[in-house]
């Protein structure tokens, strides 16, 4: 869309956004903070188990995200190094600096002290290594990017580092049908620029994708941007390749796009966060490269306008629309303080990321211009810019990309991942600041508006365990009682496994911990991760 057409769309907005003002801007009214816990479907106990784990047995609150009693596994010895050594030449590091790394996640608030990590190069490695480790008793840790949220990718103890950083061969890639086939340590961008060479894209795209690798995206079923358009891992993940905790080597790799012989297994993987194997190989279905990509950005006074704005774009936008994201003014104001970039359209309350991608410009750009018309005469936004040249499309999507990026300059965060009913996504940041006051520095929200994705983010100056006590359980007792998800994309990991039951019944859990006793009776991959410390 030309800048003369978007000129016409947007001469009237000084117009509407005055007019906009004048309009209420009073949101849902405040829920009772009296959580009720009669759930549909949801076992009574299941709750009381949560909820119990906040007290210790003299009455005193102690978290259920720290990390529990350390389970008998073996310890490393001089004799298990000289295996590892055999095994993989040169690969074996036991420096303690360089280890370290390792040991740590990106938000560095949880730190492992494993002394070894092991970076093998083929599937084979990797299952004489985890044979090896199941007949010693040794506890492995899985590791890709290292980019998790949870505390999901690095060790709670000593437990061995398995890395799958050198494990990043491309095996095959049809371009008739789009398939591609490769190894568990391939980064994300990496396979975003081959593919781009070859008229293609991956069907996700995540804000941490120079870094996360695209086994460690599968084994925690990350969402992202596109979602919207291409939807999850389970649906554009065709076969894995998985070692198993006693070496066997699962041979799930199909590259068909039907395939209704028995139970599909590779679904077990996605999402259990190397739980139940290492994930060692990957075949995905791939987009075509759009021809035409228009990023739009754009502002509203209220959520209830946010919401009609994306129920307008779905209805009008259709097949061409990718992705609908939205961030607070809270957010804007982190970026604007803290990275500098400057707000591309004028203060708002809410701001709007939509992207279309197509085959045809021109269709394009007027299906998009009709709806920005109808938008803006309805009311609906108040001020807007629109992007068709990469550099600038790169901008704008910054500002929804690099909001990770600006809260780590604004002190300790809590982050939250909540999954919801679309219409309560911002009830929650409105109750959370409501029932937090003036204990947080910041309360932001943003999100994936068009799967119900809020990533709600707390930030104090420190570590503030009574602040924490405030946001947990309320958090999720608030996402229970409208039958969301304490975990939209991120995982459970180390920090919310004891939350689980908010979100899954007793029986389920159950089942989940019989599954993860089958495949790995030892319990030697990523121990005290995904599952409830009351499962034994």
């Amino acid at each position: 869309m030309n800048a003369y057409v978007m000129l016409g769309v947007f001469q009237t907005t000084q117009k509407l956004r005055a007019s906009l003002r004048r309009l209420s801007r009073a949101g849902l009214p405040p829920l009772d903070l009296q959580m009720q816990f009669l759930r549909r479907g949801r076992c009574p106990r299941s709750v009381a188990l949560s909820r119990k784990v906040h007290v210790g047995a003299d009455g005193s609150r102690s978290s259920p995200a720290a990390a529990p009693q350390r389970l008998p596994f073996s310890r490393v010895t001089v004799e298990d190094l000289a295996v590892f050594r055999k095994i993989l030449p040169g690969r074996v590091i036991t420096d303690p600096d360089l280890v370290q790394s390792s040991n740590e996640d990106w938000l560095k608030s949880v730190r492992g002290s494993s002394e070894v990590l092991l970076r093998p190069q083929t599937t084979q490695e990797v299952s004489q290594i985890l044979s090896y480790c199941n007949s010693r008793n040794l506890a492995v840790n899985p590791q890709g990017g290292n980019t998790g949220l949870v505390g999901g990718s690095v060790p709670v103890y000593d437990e061995i580092i398995l890395s799958t950083s050198f494990m990043k061969n491309i095996l095959s890639f049809d371009n008739i049908s789009g398939i591609l086939t490769c190894q568990a340590g391939c980064v994300l961008e990496n396979l975003v620029l081959y593919l781009e060479e070859r008229d293609y894209i991956m069907p996700l795209d995540l804000g941490a994708k120079g870094s996360c690798q695209i086994g460690g995206n599968v084994a925690t079923n990350a969402g992202g941007l596109r979602l919207l358009r291409y939807g999850s891992l389970h649906g554009t993940v065709l076969g894995l390749e998985v070692v198993l905790a006693d070496g066997q080597v699962l041979d799930c790799l199909s590259t068909l796009r039907k395939d209704n012989t028995g139970y599909d297994l590779k679904q077990l993987f996605i999402g259990s966060e190397g739980t139940l194997g290492v994930i060692t190989a990957v075949s995905i279905l791939c987009p075509r490269k759009p021809k035409s990509i228009n990023v739009v950005f754009l502002g509203c006074e209220t959520f209830d306008q946010l919401l009609k704005t994306f129920q307008l774009c779905k209805g009008m936008l259709g097949e061409i629309l990718s992705a609908f994201e939205f961030l607070d003014s809270e957010c804007m104001r982190l970026l604007n303080t803290h990275l500098k970039l400057p707000n591309p359209i004028s203060d708002c309350p809410f701001y709007i990321v939509i992207e279309t991608s197509g085959s045809d410009s021109k269709h394009d750009s007027q299906k998009l211009h009709n709806f920005l018309e109808e938008a803006m005469t309805s009311l609906l936004v108040t001020d807007g810019t629109v992007a068709t040249e990469d550099s600038k499309i790169k901008a704008l999507w910054s500002m929804r990309e690099r909001i990770t990026e600006a809260l780590t300059h604004d002190g300790f965060t809590y982050k939250y991942d909540i999954s919801l009913p679309v219409e309560r996504i911002y009830q929650l940041m409105t109750d959370m600041r409501q029932h937090l006051g003036n204990r947080a520095r910041s309360v932001v929200g943003y999100g994936h508006v068009g799967d119900g994705n809020l990533h709600l983010n707390i930030t104090s100056s420190a570590r503030d365990p009574a602040l924490l006590a405030s946001i947990e359980p309320f958090v999720y007792e608030w996402t229970a009682r409208f039958h969301g998800s304490i975990s939209a994309e991120h995982g459970l990991g180390l920090k919310k496994r004891n939350y689980i039951y908010y979100s899954k019944s007793g029986p389920a859990v159950a089942l989940m911990g019989n599954i993860k006793t089958l495949l790995d009776p030892k319990g030697i991959l990523n121990p005290y991760k995904t599952l409830p410390d009351d499962l034994k």
